[in-house]
């Protein structure tokens, strides 16, 4: 394909390809700022935070969890999703519903937003014919925490289009178990909170031993992994509960905000500062602009209006669709890229979307192209930030659990991580896609906080009545 692209088109979009060079300084540099934010005394002034989640126990094998059914809550974009969760043995069942949230609600007040979640999970419950029951309960919440404990966080900023005030700088915990008491009809114990990341690399673990990394390129892009507490400045453990590994604790990284001090300047292109200028957040989660579900398709729309402003593609005309921001959606490069060599199918449907009807076959062969590097770049970036952390925990066979709906749907974004990630480290590993992680994964880190809050009530007691002796 890249031979029939014309030699200008080549060289406007040459910015977008990132050389093996540049991918070793974005590693190098991300090392960096991951061992500030392990350290309390740079940790105000880094912007990829490093965040202890608490989690401890990772659930592979089942003296770690406790079984029985379990209530999973997952928070991330513009809908969500409550599921049922039944760990018997070495079984894991699942049932889960999704729900839309509002876009009004996005804006609303935080109150609004958990009396609406604490709705629908009542509603669940009902159907689910278990809201006569006591549950414990997993809550994944997709946006940068501060964690002080398994089951208090707060919430730094928003992210993904939300601005719902009275929600960041508090325990989003708290939140949650507000408006299940102004309900007052079910009983819901909320025993753990995790980020998107944490639950994928949970519900892998549960089944491949060796997991210790989880990514996720979705809506936006983060990832996770199991770090030595004694790498952590001034990290006390949660002392509610006895933790069955105390030497270890899985970190939230937050890279999305990666870049945000200026280091990544080096590799973004004026269309990527375009988008960013056109976002909620300005300045904001660079790293996550360069590599996520959320601005992938508005790069490539930014860079088509360039390019159809140049009369380089399309004769020069657009479409009132083509000119509105973010109405190239990130799901039509995986789509184009379906297409194999020489076909149109997908391309042709897409621009009927947009109202594009006029274009050439070279037309469609430099939109795919534009559409590839785009998405190569975002898959290159997020094996970046993987090679980063193997480098970090030092582990000769580690599995990354890897979820998300760019890494999902897109056809080639999983060969491109696992070609670029072989560039950039030694040590031996595999992308494992993660079932469910963000509904399972919750679940299974509220069955090991039962199970370490139940320890924890028997030693105390068996403690107490040897001092009774």
């Amino acid at each position: 394909m890249e031979n029939q692209i014309p030699n200008e088109i080549k060289e406007i979009t040459q910015k977008l390809i990132i050389s093996e060079s540049d991918l070793n300084k974005v590693v190098s540099f991300l090392d960096q700022e991951c061992q500030k934010g392990l350290n309390k005394a740079l940790h105000s002034d880094v912007d990829v935070k490093m965040y202890p989640t608490y989690v401890h126990a990772i659930p592979n094998n089942n003296t770690n969890y406790e079984e029985g059914k379990f209530l999973a809550l997952d928070l991330g974009g513009s809908n969500f999703r409550v599921g049922l969760v039944e760990l018997i043995d070495d079984d894991i069942e699942m049932s889960s519903q999704m729900y839309a949230l509002p876009e009004q609600l996005m804006h609303e007040s935080g109150e609004k937003l958990f009396d609406y979640i604490a709705d629908c999970l009542a509603k669940f419950m009902e159907e689910k014919a278990v809201k006569d029951k006591k549950l414990a309960l997993g809550f994944t919440f997709s946006f940068p925490l501060k964690q002080e404990g398994l089951n208090k966080a707060t919430l730094t900023q928003w992210t993904k289009g939300f601005k719902c005030p009275g929600v960041e700088g508090n325990d989003v915990v708290e939140l949650l178990r507000q408006a299940l008491h102004r309900r007052n009809d079910i009983d819901v114990e909320i025993e753990a909170i995790v980020n998107d990341t944490t639950g994928t690399l949970m519900s892998c673990a549960y089944q491949i031993r060796d997991c210790r990394v989880g990514l996720v390129v979705g809506t936006g892009t983060n990832a996770c992994y199991v770090e030595k507490v004694e790498h952590i400045s001034d990290y006390f453990p949660d002392s509610e509960i006895t933790v069955l590994n105390p030497g270890q604790v899985i970190v939230n990284t937050e890279l999305g905000a990666f870049g945000d001090n200026g280091v990544l300047d080096f590799i973004r292109t004026k269309w990527d500062k375009e988008v960013d200028t056109r976002s909620k957040n300005p300045g904001c989660q660079l790293f996550e602009k360069m590599s996520s579900g959320m601005y992938l398709g508005e790069i490539v729309r930014a860079i088509l209006v360039d390019l159809i402003d140049r009369e380089l593609i399309l004769n020069g005309l657009g479409s009132e669709k083509m000119n509105t921001p973010f109405a190239f959606k990130t799901q039509y490069i995986s789509e184009i890229e379906t297409d194999s060599s020489g076909k149109y199918d997908e391309i042709d449907r897409v621009l009927k979307e947009l109202d594009l009807t006029h274009a050439t076959r070279d037309d469609c062969e430099i939109i795919k192209f534009v559409c590839s590097l785009v998405s190569t770049r975002a898959a290159q970036l997020a094996s970046a930030a993987v090679a980063t952390i193997l480098n970090r925990i030092k582990r000769f066979n580690t599995t990354i659990a890897v979820d998300g709906s760019v890494y999902r749907k897109h056809p080639h974004f999983r060969k491109i991580m696992e070609e670029t990630i072989c560039k950039l480290v030694n040590p031996r590993y595999k992308l494992v896609l993660s079932e469910d992680g963000s509904g399972k994964g919750a679940a299974l880190t509220a069955s090991v906080a039962v199970k370490q809050r139940k320890i924890s009530r028997e030693m105390n007691q068996e403690s107490f009545a040897q001092q009774q002796q």
